[in-house]
């Protein structure tokens, strides 16, 4: 669970600006807020379902735009590969393994 709400979260910041503002408040409210379905639709006036489907379309969307783009899978590598030049910095590793290494963040852009 704490996987794919991470999952959300960094899908929601990629793409927001992709979805509408209910989208967007419904998603802020239930990932980032951690409001409960019945918190959000309390606050809205509508039903819990109604919030329900909203957030499962909406999670639909984002891996959509993921699945499509791909800014959150390159953000991964980058991550990793950062975290691999740091280590080898620190392990004062050969040169071309650390141009080997920048060349793929590079190719990822």
């Amino acid at each position: 669970m704490i996987e794919k709400t991470t999952r959300m979260n960094f899908l929601f910041d990629f793409y927001q600006a992709l979805l509408t503002d209910k989208q967007r408040s419904y998603m802020q409210l239930y990932y980032l807020d951690d409001l409960s379905l019945g918190e959000i639709a309390e606050e809205y006036d509508i039903s819990r379902q109604a919030v329900y489907d909203n957030i499962r379309r909406t999670e639909a969307m984002l891996e959509e735009y993921e699945e499509k783009l791909n800014l959150f899978s390159k953000f991964e590598k980058r991550q990793e590969t950062i975290e691999q030049l740091l280590l080898l910095a620190k392990e004062q590793s050969s040169e071309e393994q650390l141009i080997e290494l920048i060349n793929q963040l590079k190719e990822w852009d």
